[in-house]
């Protein structure tokens, strides 16, 4: 197990992104291409023009969007380098677990990769930037949900009290609010410092536009009381994780981003499978990478237990495939609720057919050796 566990010590974890990493992380990004396959790529997958064209790129570099969470996008990615898939493909891969700028080191060359909370996420940022191509969507059930105190039995009863929100209320909870007939302009939106979820039950807040499957399975866990609301009990339609490339990457190693999503999604399949060692393994990388009191096993689990069902679920089918109408109706609501100017089109945002691309079937395309 020593040996399997050693490839730990290449996750590069900071506690923020200062000039100077984002400097580490351009020059890594620049590295000189890797030498040609030898001796020591003897288990590689794939044949030696193969490992050689993916060994020339140099270190690509992914982004956590939320340091360990076990979510789709991100857990997959840690097992890939654990369990050795990208080094099968003879991919170089540098992770930075964060989880902060992700979207900003991606568009700027700096970093290759990044995973995101929803298709709004990719849509809001779309809006100021143009070198960002989001390559896998994992679910067709928004994340998102509005958790509140008991005595908010509906949401219409947030008339005159408190809502708290993370970075922006998100397009998905303003149209839950509206759907369930509540006057925003009634409403006063705090915006929150800490995940702490039990500042519900303790009243400091009355409500928290939070995530399913986090903060209201941590209350679940403590026999808190509490009501939730989920988008699609409003007829609000969203989607889960996407994963984003950097644009011109993409178009020059296409190829490449395929085998790094090959790898992940490989991984992807071996956490729905085996979802006890793969949380074991994250949960050990995160204490390992002195993230541990933030990611404990118990919270993964039960993080887990939710957001691999809305793979499963995905109306995309095969994981990670992704299709314009599983986007629409969340670009309708960012066109709506999301403050921004010119949208692009969804055809200019996603790449469709990269993920598609590896699947016979139902199932992953993994070369032979």
């Amino acid at each position: 197990m020593d040996a399997f566990f050693a490839r730990k010590t290449r996750i590069r974890v900071a506690a923020a992104l200062t000039g100077a990493f984002a400097t580490t992380l351009a020059l890594a990004a620049c590295s000189a291409p890797a030498a040609a396959p030898s001796a020591a790529n003897a288990a590689a997958a794939v044949d030696s023009e193969t490992c050689k064209r993916n060994q020339d790129v140099g270190t690509i570099t992914y982004i956590s969007g939320y340091g360990y969470s076990a979510s789709a996008g991100q857990i997959d990615v840690f097992l890939a380098e654990e369990l050795g898939y990208f080094d099968e493909l003879c991919l170089d891969v540098e992770i930075n677990a964060s989880g902060a700028n992700g979207q900003q080191l991606v568009a700027s060359g700096q970093a290759q990769f990044t995973a995101l909370g929803s298709a709004s996420d990719v849509m809001l940022a779309a809006a100021n930037s143009r070198n960002l191509t989001a390559v896998a969507t994992y679910g067709t059930e928004s994340p998102f949900s509005i958790f509140t105190n008991e005595k908010i039995e509906s949401l219409d009863d947030l008339d005159g009290e408190s809502l708290g929100y993370f970075i922006n209320l998100t397009p998905i909870a303003s149209a839950m609010l509206d759907n369930a007939g509540v006057d925003a302009s009634k409403v006063e939106m705090v915006k929150m410092t800490n995940y702490d979820p039990t500042v519900v039950v303790r009243e400091q807040v009355d409500a928290i536009v939070g995530y399913a499957s986090n903060q209201p399975q941590s209350l679940r866990a403590q026999n808190q009381p509490f009501n939730e609301f989920l988008p699609s009990d409003l007829g609000v339609e969203g989607t889960y994780n996407v994963m984003e490339a950097n644009s011109q990457f993409l178009a020059e190693h296409r190829e490449v981003a395929g085998d790094f999503m090959r790898a992940s999604l490989k991984a992807l399949q071996y956490c729905l499978d085996e979802s006890d060692a793969c949380i074991d393994t994250l949960a050990e990388l995160a204490v390992d990478n002195n993230q541990g009191a933030a990611f404990p096993r118990e919270q993964l689990a039960r993080t887990w237990e939710v957001e691999s069902a809305w793979v499963r679920e995905s109306a995309g089918g095969n994981p990670g495939v992704q299709t314009e109408a599983m986007w629409e109706p969340e670009y309708a609501l960012v066109k709506k609720y999301g403050n921004v100017g010119e949208l692009p089109a969804i055809a200019d945002m996603m790449d469709s057919d990269l993920v598609a691309d590896l699947y016979d079937g139902d199932a992953l395309v993994w070369p032979a050796a």
